[in-house]
């Protein structure tokens, strides 16, 4: 093999191509010191990258969750916070949940709750790990393919540093981003290695050469099926990846240059060989396209077209693909959500279209001189197509994620075409270091700036204010997170404007309805949750915060109703089932109770509440070794809940069944209850008395007794004083409260 065929097959690309530059060199030196020497530099660029991009992102160390889909996806999942179980594993196999199936984005979750916890830190860092390997890996397959050391280095560089795709890093709910563009990169990788081998299998050689074809052909169909695997890997991540069989015929145009040569009258054609190895990819992307859709229609996710018309959908597409071209070059007013309009001005939309007609016909008419214009704008319009608004789901215009794929193809034109625009000038490479320096530069402060936007829901929603104040999402969200605060008043001030921008907003009209619930204005938050029932009648939340707003006024019929109707349209509503069947034991139907508690904790094995209340209700009903177990897995859950402390203690102080009776561990739980209370609860303190005297510790009771009924009294107290009091002179004479008992009348 010669020296100049060598270099071509060490950079990845055909030993034909005219893009050899790196073969001259080898012809003066060596080819072993030549290789260690790409492979230190790709090293040291590699640590380049992966440094830069941990310091731009480190703010992520002090982001929490959000109020907008980490809930959904985390936070508020039992499925996933609860870790990975055969259970868990199962339901992220046969769910749609979040109106799209993508079993691996699911388990991804469920193994950082199970080895991250819930540290939030933790979950961003993991997305940041999975954007660090996407940018090595897109750097080295630039590099294999074309041999172009320094331009491959530039584009991986903008992917990792842009603040388009902040979004998809800082955002833990768009784990799925970065983990199917992982396997979008392993397959274009495992496609590429395939596509050389057969390049060489096909071609003609020496007789040394041809000697090899049959290892070569073993190795191109590994890679063709590990292609196929991370193909439908990254589909069963996020199904936006159904675009990949059209990339990889771009990738055949350029630079895999397995199209037909042209001759001087031709075009380059496709092989139908070349549209033949698709052909399994194609059959993954219609059934990913089929399951989603499903997915999206079933979760009601997908507009209507009575609501969002064709030709708005149209227009919108078009200003979409201008607006993201624009943000990439000057990145100011990111924001979270970009409302849709559904009718954009005129002007905009022509435009739109006179920007992406300039420049399709720019890269068209020099696809013969520079073929990577042509491939790198097709690749930015097509692997748009699934969320660029055609089918529109959601009630966006536009998305910052959306980009974090197609962009690539953006930079490559960049990269390569900045290069060929400059190869005549005699100071180009200062002047090429010099601007790409710059923009480098330009990306990192505006990059980091956009982190720190993303540090909590209050911090990423009145941002989002700042760029639209007439967004409802955003003004619903930012509501939603100063009631979490305790911030009421200003929470209605959000919510209120959220309803007004968008009256038929259910889920605004819920959280309107807990703030002035929250505030005592009982009557007007159940208007509200009945709005929102009219609105959605299915809507199982509003049901359940109705039900619980009736309980309170005593229309306990009503309520159950209500609770009922929760159930109906979610049956695994741990929350409803336990409230019923609250309701229930009070209206003395414990028969009926007692299976939604059941209910509960198995549709939430991490519900605490549920675990307490059935625990209390074992516990009237005298069952107390059941109700002790009950109690611990609460405490499990939840170490520092006063109330399951303290009750807890009581049993394990006051039962007569000795594999019950725990005095130490009565006293340990009830110091920790009244520790965390600031010993000023007379109730719990009443309990740690009455645990000291079955210790017989009675000086202790005795004093912590008087504090019990000061605090009481102090608080208005009076029967509860009175109670707590009664008990006082039996421990003056040495009797344990269990003693006492007896000793009454």
């Amino acid at each position: 093999m010669s020296r100049s065929v060598e270099a071509a097959t060490l950079c990845g690309i055909s030993p034909d191509s005219k893009h050899t530059p790196l073969a001259s060199y080898l012809l003066v030196g060596r080819s072993g010191s030549f290789k260690l020497g790409i492979v230190r530099r790709t090293a040291f660029i590699s640590l380049l990258l992966f440094l830069a991009t941990v310091v731009v992102y480190w703010p992520l160390k002090f982001c929490g969750f959000l109020n907008f889909d980490d809930p959904l996806y985390v936070t508020n999942n039992p499925h996933v916070f609860h870790g990975l179980t055969r259970e868990s594993m199962g339901w992220a196999f046969t769910t749609m949940h979040s109106a799209n199936w993508h079993p691996l984005t699911w388990l991804s979750h469920m193994l950082d709750c199970q080895v991250l916890g819930d540290r939030p830190w933790a979950h961003h860092f993991m997305n940041l790990a999975f954007h660090i390997a996407n940018t090595c890996l897109l750097f080295a397959l630039l590099k294999k393919m074309t041999g172009a050391f320094w331009r491959s280095a530039f584009v991986a560089a903008l992917f990792a540093l842009h603040p388009l795709h902040v979004e998809s890093v800082a955002w833990v709910a768009e784990r799925k981003d970065v983990l199917s563009t992982f396997f979008f990169m392993l397959t274009l990788w495992a496609y590429g290695s395939y596509a050389q081998k057969r390049s060489r299998v096909e071609g003609r050689g020496s007789r040394a050469e041809q000697q090899n074809r049959a290892l070569d052909t073993r190795h191109s169909t590994l890679d063709y099926s590990l292609a196929l695997l991370f193909f439908a890997l990254g589909l069963m991540s996020k199904p936006m990846l159904v675009t990949l069989p059209f990339v990889l015929l771009l990738l055949d145009y350029w630079p895999l240059r397995r199209f037909e040569l042209p001759t001087l009258t031709s075009q380059p054609s496709i092989p139908p060989r070349l549209l033949w190895e698709k052909s399994p990819f194609l059959l993954l992307t219609i059934a990913s396209c089929i399951v989603t859709f499903f997915a999206q229609y079933k979760g009601e996710a997908v507009a209507p077209m009575d609501m969002i018309p064709i030709r708005s959908r149209i227009a919108n597409a078009l200003i979409a693909y201008a607006s993201y071209l624009l943000k990439m070059i000057w990145p100011q007013n990111l924001a979270v959500f970009y409302p849709h309009p559904v009718d954009w001005p005129a002007a905009n939309i022509v435009g739109a279209l006179l920007l992406l007609i300039c420049i399709s016909v720019v890269a068209v008419c020099l696809r013969r001189r520079s073929p990577y214009l042509l491939m790198g704008w097709l690749w930015y319009l097509g692997t748009l197509v699934p969320v660029i608004g055609l089918i529109q789901v959601g009630s966006q215009s536009m998305a910052d994620r959306y980009t974090y794929v197609p962009l690539i193809g953006v930079f490559v034109m960049i990269a390569w075409g900045a290069a060929d625009l400059v190869s005549r000038w005699r100071h180009r490479q200062p002047a090429v270091a010099l601007v790409g320096g710059l923009a480098l530069a330009g990306c990192v402060v505006s990059t980091n700036l956009q982190v720190r936007y993303w540090q909590d829901s209050l911090t990423l929603f009145r941002h989002a204010l700042e760029v639209d104040p007439e967004s409802p999402l955003s003004q619903r969200n930012l509501g939603q997170a100063l009631s979490e605060r305790g911030e009421q008043k200003e929470a209605i001030v959000h919510l209120e404007k959220a309803l007004e921008l968008k009256p038929d907003f259910p889920l605004a009209h819920v959280n309107l309805g807990n703030s002035l619930n929250l505030l005592g204005r009982l009557d007007e938050a159940i208007a509200h949750y009945n709005e929102a029932i009219d609105l959605k009648p299915g809507y199982e939340m509003a049901h359940y915060q109705l039900a619980n707003a009736l309980v309170v006024k005593g229309r306990v019929q009503e309520a159950e109703i209500h609770f009922q109707a929760a159930l109906q349209s979610k049956p695994d509503y741990a929350e409803a089932h336990t409230k019923l069947a609250n309701l229930l034991i009070l209206e003395g139907r414990q028969d009926e109770a007692m299976p939604h508690y059941f209910t509960a904790i198995k549709s939430n094995p991490d519900y605490e509440e549920g675990y307490y209340y059935l625990a209390t209700v074992l516990a009237r009903q005298r069952k107390f070794e059941e109700a002790v177990a009950y109690f611990q897995f609460a405490i499990k859950l939840k170490p520092d809940n006063t109330p399951v402390l303290n009750d807890l203690a009581w049993i394990l102080a006051t039962t007569d069944n000795s594999k019950t009776r725990n005095v130490p561990d009565a006293i340990r739980l009830a110091q920790r209850a009244c520790e965390l209370t600031h010993r000023q609860n007379p109730k719990y303190l009443d309990t740690l008395a009455v645990a000291y005297s079955e210790k017989r510790q009675f000086a202790d009771a005795i004093a912590a007794t008087r504090q019990a009924v000061t605090i009481a009294e102090s608080a208005g107290q009076k029967s509860l004083a009175a109670t707590i009091e009664s008990r006082l002179k039996f421990y003056q004479q040495g009797h344990s409260y269990r003693e006492i008992s007896n000793l009454a009348p």
